[in-house]
């Protein structure tokens, strides 16, 4: 037996465990631009320092890491520093202003966020030459306008390019893009079930725990659909073809439709899509969210909002019947749910919800529970949280200061939350990406425990069938774009656009 640390003259002595499927995927990356697959917390990360450190020791040129968040950047930037034997390491976001940048773009190796990577390149301040290797972390970000699309446009035909991700999206258009937008020539994928990944791979079990609504949010929940229904009629009636299941994605596809062509269905379509947000919100997150979200739209001035809260009587019925119901201290029936699965366990608990306001109601419960928690939210709005806020609070988290996290996107991707034996969906999700990163969370070193709470009748058991069917096609996706690769079958960024 050799030794049990990856040896290389860039990288710090014992410092990287020597895994197989490490080396294996990062000597397969190091001659075409390529994506590797992995699943959370098998140290993408890893892999990309041994690529780098081959790279960086051929003298061709530096390294340019992007990371969609500046947390992300950041903790890539501590990782580098504690790891890779080299001086120039910089670091660009945009809270840096323009001189101080033109200082950090002249290091060897940069961690840095993408807007402001694509704005510098526009303005002429960074050497393309300079990079022989860029690497795009969460590397399913790369559709659409997104800022990587445009900065891989400037290296793919001249540096080496690396995607990390730990999931394909499960759509075929949305993953091809991908693989276009970046260039990519070679699929590297590895999953819980690959033999090389096994040893290092605890068992998560997941929990689905269905919970009924009260009588109380049942009869909230009829008079919003009573609302609703008779949305749809209307449609209907004005011609437009609309199915029966009532979701959200249905009513924006029409939208530019009723906008150009049926503008009399204007009101109807965009009251109706107020109300599915409002049933959606109700049926997840509980008598609080819901309320919130009436006074935010109350306030707006849109198409239909006057109507539905001064007009509408299963509207303004549900409002009443809420407001009735929160002063009779009835939130959601997850919320005793939860107490009971958090009273159980001494451990530390990640909790994730996809709205802020139930951040809140969640943190709160926990708080006069006694427990010692915490939210971990995004920087945007007035009661967000910045940078070194996010930061600190994961590192409180991390050295058992703080029990319990409750956490919305921000702590989906990459953030190196530390080990976490219980993760809780309070809300399902219907996207392959965002459950497989949740779930990621837990069972690093120790076998993990996943709950997933579900409200019977409700979104919850809608996501939660969309989830599961994404998750499937998700894993297949690798396997059938490598094939197309192989065979020339993808077409070119400029032919993409007729492709999707």
């Amino acid at each position: 037996m050799g030794s049990e640390y990856y040896q290389h003259k860039l990288i710090k002595q014992n410092s990287i465990e020597l895994r197989d499927y490490q080396t294996n995927l990062a000597n397969d990356a190091k001659n075409e631009n390529s994506l590797i697959v992995l699943p959370t917390g098998l140290g993408k990360t890893t892999i990309a320092l041994q690529i780098m450190a081959h790279v960086l020791s051929q003298n061709k040129g530096g390294v340019l890491l992007l990371a969609p968040t500046r947390v992300l950047v950041n903790q890539h930037f501590d990782f580098l520093k504690e790891n890779l034997l080299l001086d120039d390491i910089g670091i660009v976001t945009g809270e840096d202003l323009i001189n101080k940048r033109k200082k950090s773009w002249m290091n060897s190796v940069i961690c840095a966020t993408p807007e402001i990577t694509r704005n510098d390149l526009e303005r002429n301040m960074i050497d393309t030459d300079q990079f022989s290797l860029v690497i795009f972390d969460e590397a399913h970000r790369a559709v659409g306008d997104y800022a990587y699309t445009g900065i891989a446009n400037h290296f793919k035909e001249k540096s080496l390019i690396l995607g990390m991700t730990a999931t394909l999206p499960s759509e075929k258009a949305k993953a091809t893009e991908i693989i276009v937008s970046l260039g990519i020539q070679n699929i590297l994928q590895r999953n819980d079930e690959s033999p090389d990944v096994q040893p290092y791979i605890q068992k998560t079990n997941t929990e689905w725990i269905m919970v009924d609504l009260p009588p109380e949010m049942k009869a909230i929940q009829k008079c919003l659909q009573l609302a609703l229904d008779e949305r749809y009629t209307t449609l209907r009636k004005n011609g437009i073809q609309i199915g029966q299941n009532k979701s959200l994605s249905t009513l924006l596809r029409i939208r530019q439709y009723v906008l150009t062509q049926n503008r009399i269905s204007a009101k109807p379509l965009f009251t109706a899509i107020r109300i599915t947000y409002a049933l959606n919100i109700f049926e997840a997150h509980g008598i609080t969210s819901f309320l919130k979200f009436c006074d935010r739209t109350k306030s707006k001035k849109g198409v239909g909002i006057k109507d539905l809260f001064e007009k509408d009587p299963n509207f303004m019925r549900a409002i009443e019947l809420a407001n009735f119901a929160k002063s009779q201290g009835i939130e959601h029936s997850k919320l005793p749910k939860l107490k009971e699965v958090i009273a159980s366990v001494k451990d530390k608990v990640l909790i994730f919800t996809s709205y802020r306001d139930s951040v809140n109601v969640i943190n709160e419960t926990l708080q006069k529970m006694g427990i010692n928690s915490e939210i971990l939210i995004g920087k945007a709005g007035d009661t967000g949280l910045k940078q070194q806020k996010q930061i600190e609070t994961v590192q409180r988290f991390r050295d058992g200061l703080t029990q319990v996290l409750v956490a919305t996107r921000v702590g989906e991707e990459g953030l190196d939350i530390s080990e976490v034996n219980l993760v809780i969906f309070y809300d399902n999700v219907p996207s392959s990406i965002r459950f497989v990163q949740r779930k990621g969370r837990t069972g690093r070193k120790t076998e993990g425990r996943l709950v997933v709470l579900i409200a019977k009748d409700t979104i919850d058991q809608v996501y939660y069938h969309i989830g599961q069917r994404k998750i499937k096609s998700a894993k297949q996706m690798g396997e059938k774009l490598a094939k197309k690769l192989e065979k020339n079958e993808l077409p070119s960024t400029e032919s993409l656009d007729s492709f999707l």
